[in-house]
């Protein structure tokens, strides 16, 4: 296996932990792509790779399949240390820069 040139990117955040889970399991790319098919993911090698790099985004789908791929659970796929866990309760994002609102909003969930 190569080791990474690139630095990782910032499109999703459930790259890294993909690479990490498939690696402990033993799994090729290649064997992954294959697994993840089988769960009805239209996937390449080359989107593989760059998911994993988190150079480009992750649709639900694909999660859904690396789950059930790498069988684990979908919450165990965004267990980053980068990104801390909310607040219980409370979901908070920042307005976009077009918007007039507040500059952040609560939403109590």
């Amino acid at each position: 296996m190569r080791e990474r040139v690139a630095p990782l990117g910032d499109k999703n955040i459930v790259g890294a932990t993909v690479t990490r889970l498939r690696l402990e399991q033993g799994i090729t790319q290649k064997a992954l792509m294959a697994k993840m098919q089988t769960f009805g993911a239209d996937i390449s090698y080359s989107s593989l790779s760059k998911l994993e790099g988190q150079t480009r985004s992750v649709s639900d789908k694909e999660v859904y399949a690396l789950a059930r791929s790498l069988e684990v659970e979908i919450s165990a796929l965004f267990s980053v240390n980068k990104y801390p866990p909310a607040k219980p309760g409370v979901f908070q994002m920042r307005a976009k820069p077009y918007d007039t609102g507040s500059a952040s909003r609560r939403i109590t969930v």
